[in-house]
């Protein structure tokens, strides 16, 4: 399972290295523009170096890589005191299975945001106009809206899975879990800053990820906000702004002769024809980055379902404010600057290179800019880095290491305890049910672990044990020990893993920086390729009739029709297959190769599946799910992360999936109720809205520029004031409940701590 997200970190590595270390140097001209045809070496701007590469070095390496190893080290510290978990596998890879709702919106907000998006959403709004950066953040958004429908199924069919390809192998075998999972490997290129994102993922695990990328989030918003101010609403020292206010911004921007397919040729209208094609694209680009890449996963597997689902819901308004604020700001800033001067400043392989941004920043604030630029960018690359070398360090670790190559109890069958072999106590009772004849022999007897005082005892000294005596440290539970024993080695397995991940990446990227491939291509063609593991990944999940056949079959018929599509559309253009590379990424080449690759696959997957499957009553329809209820580990079971919602239930005894839905109706009528408002909000409402004005007055105009500034300060405001409160508030409630139960374990023993009576 794979997916091109990588494409677009190493575009903005490859190409946008080279912007945070430049400026743009403007010649004024007198004649308006009134189409963009200049040719490259007819621009007016030339691109002149700012900072030192030492200098862009340091400051990543030593600033922001030193700064994040110390907030890594702090969660370590908070997980091992705290929360006295550090010491556990699922921690490194869900956080503590209980991230706070705003924590959840912050991650999952700005490890979406690639720094592409902040350098695309200006192109296609320097291409396209205004309508460019609301439909290319529109696009994002719609996939982020619907995640929250599926990751309530998943944590409600299968709660103790940390990966997505874990509910594959579990109902589909084997076989198919390894068709899905063989290319994982190319998550390996999603990074060429090793050493900055490896370091304090290696530290602190996900958890890590989670508050670096607050910071990440902190940073972004101020100097957007900074940026905004800046340019529109600070005058220099001369009294003056550095492009002129609204009403000047758009008169200039009247004089620019816009794309044909837009309503009058304007620049300021929504009736887009090219960005409405760019939507759809982006549609199915952000789909196959969404659901089929772990890093999206395991940020919603580290919240209960209620906090996942808002969390989302928040990460859709906070994505939606960068991308749509910079790129709008910028954007048509660049362009009524191009008009002032009577000459485009870039020419377009600079815009399509992605050189607005970077370019109105160094002038609004000179030198200043480009460090700004260079650190928003740098903290976004931080977040999605980090997020994707977890995701395929989960993968290698879950789906690799502990199923084929050193799998705890070779040869496990389903529904047989993992830690003696037989049989477990809810397959038996469902054998009872079934009036089968159960040989109590068979069955397991294996103690939970947190009735387990041995366990107590081995969990402390791990605990308090450090170092090279952590690696000879012999548990003595002669149930959980051998598991625990286990458990440990792949912690340090799980390190090296990390590391190796992040380190292999400097040779691939170097070897793709020499090769010289076209990753823009690769990026906006990819999703034609990755979309067909879309359905099935969804149907695997929601659909119990889904069957392995179904899937694979599916898949392959999908991608050979997506690819067939996109050659014979590609054909039909000037130049055919000859001129490749602009012809099947051409907008409406590529919209209808993802299209058929989706819709293929899904019809077939359904088909096939509906052909093959074996589900003929609820009986078995709920054995199957029961496959993936049995994804958990013994050492932390999934059931200890909802003790509030269950308080009744024994240790030994899991909620049935009735009662798992009762439970969870709340955070599933909140994801559908959610998803129908957010769509019907980006999609129809604004949109709706704007088209009516069909080319925008002066007055429409500024409404909208400011609406798009106050939506960025209000989430900049939620994103540095919220999220540490609540983290505050947990840890502090943390305390309050160990304190709690330290107490009335001295009362039940006849001992009362001092000053420890009040609680």
């Amino acid at each position: 399972m794979m997916d091109f997200g990588w494409s677009r970190v190493v575009i903005t590595v490859a190409g946008t290295l080279t912007v945070l270390t430049s400026s743009v140097t403007a010649y004024n001209s007198c004649d308006v523009i009134n189409s963009f045809t200049a040719q490259e070496e007819d621009a007016s701007g030339s691109v002149q170096q700012v900072l030192e590469k030492y200098e862009a070095g340091l400051l990543l390496v030593l600033g922001f890589g030193g700064f994040s190893v110390l907030v890594a080290v702090t969660y370590n510290t908070i997980r091992r005191y705290v929360f006295r978990d550090v010491s556990n596998l699922d921690t490194t890879f869900d956080a503590g299975g209980r991230v706070t709702m705003s924590l959840t919106m912050v991650t999952v907000g700005v490890q979406l945001l690639w720094p592409a998006d902040m350098l695309q959403s200006a192109t296609v709004t320097a291409k396209m106009g205004i309508a460019g950066a609301f439909w290319y953040s529109t696009a994002v958004v719609t996939n982020i809206i619907l995640f929250p429908l599926l990751s309530v199924q998943f944590k409600t069919r299968a709660p103790g899975a940390k990966t997505f390809l874990q509910v594959v192998r579990a109902r589909f075998g084997k076989g198919t879990h390894i068709a899905v999972v063989k290319d994982a490997s190319d998550e390996f290129c999603v990074l060429v800053m090793a050493t900055l994102f490896g370091s304090y993922s290696y530290v602190g695990g996900l958890g890590s990820t989670f508050y670096v990328s607050y910071f990440n989030a902190f940073m972004v918003f101020v100097i957007l906000a900074t940026f905004v101010v800046r340019v529109f609403y600070l005058p220099g020292e001369d009294g003056e702004l550095p492009f002129g206010d609204l009403d000047e911004i758009y008169n200039r921007l009247q004089c620019l002769q816009g794309p044909e397919d837009n309503r009058g040729r304007s620049y300021a209208t929504f009736w887009s024809a090219d960005s409405l094609v760019w939507m759809v694209q982006g549609v199915f680009i952000a789909a196959s980055v969404t659901f089929c890449d772990q890093a999206s996963w395991q940020s919603r597997i580290a919240a209960k379902p209620v906090q996942g689902v808002l969390g989302f819901f928040g990460a859709t308004f906070l994505w939606f404010a960068v991308p749509s604020t910079i790129g709008t700001t910028a954007a048509i800033t660049y362009l009524s600057f191009s008009a002032g001067n009577s000459s485009l400043m870039l020419s377009p392989g600079d815009i399509d290179a992605g050189l607005v941004v970077p370019y109105i920043a160094q002038q609004s604030m000179g030198r200043d800019g480009a460090f700004m630029v260079l650190i928003m960018f740098t903290m976004l690359m931080m977040a999605t880095g980090s997020g994707e070398v977890m995701g395929i360090s989960s993968i290698i670790v879950y789906d690799f290491y502990q199923s084929y190559i050193c799998p705890f109890r070779p040869g496990l069958k389903v529904g047989h305890c993992i830690l003696c072999g037989k049989v477990k106590r809810e397959e038996a009772a469902e054998e009872t049910i079934h009036h089968r004849h159960v040989d109590e022999q068979s069955n397991c007897r294996c103690p939970p672990v947190q009735d387990c005082a041995q366990c107590a005892e081995d969990q402390e000294a791990a605990l308090i044990t450090s170092g090279a005596a952590k690696k000879i440290l012999r548990h003595q539970c002669t149930v959980h020990g051998d598991y625990r024993t286990y458990q440990d080695n792949i912690v340090r397995f799980k390190s090296w893993c990390i590391l190796w991940v992040a380190v292999g990446i400097v040779p691939f990227g170097l070897v793709m920086l020499q090769t010289g491939i076209d990753l823009n291509w690769v990026f906006l063609t990819g999703c034609v390729m990755t979309i067909p593991c879309f359905p099935g990944v969804v149907l695997s999940i929601v659909w119990v009739k889904t069957t392995a056949k179904g899937m694979v079959i599916g898949g392959l018929v999908g991608l050979a029709s997506g690819v067939t599509v996109t050659l014979v559309r590609a054909s039909t253009l000037p130049g055919g297959l000859g001129e490749f590379l602009l012809n099947t990424s051409e907008g409406y080449t590529v919209m209808a190769g993802s299209c058929t690759s989706f819709f293929v696959t899904l019809i077939v997957t359904v088909i096939v599946s509906l052909v093959t499957h074996n589900i003929t009553d609820d009986d078995e329809a709920r054995l199957e799910w029961q496959k993936v209820r049995d994804i958990d580990n013994p050492l932390n079971p999934w059931v200890g992360f909802y003790r509030e919602e269950f308080p009744n239930l024994r240790h030994n005894q899991k909620p049935s999936y009735e009662e798992l839905e009762t439970v969870f109706r709340k955070a599933k009528v909140a994801a559908i109720v959610g998803s129908v408002c957010c769509l019907l909000l980006f999609i129809i409402l604004i949109p709706g809205v704007m088209a009516s004005m069909h080319v925008l007055t002066r007055s429409e105009f500024g409404a909208w520029v400011t609406t798009m500034h106050v939506w960025c300060f209000v989430m900049a405001v939620v994103v540095i004031v919220v999220t540490p409160a609540e983290e505050v508030v947990a840890i502090c409630k943390e305390l309050k409940q160990r304190r709690e139960k330290k107490i009335y374990a001295a009362l039940e023993n006849g001992v009362i701590p001092p000053q420890e009576t009040k609680l």
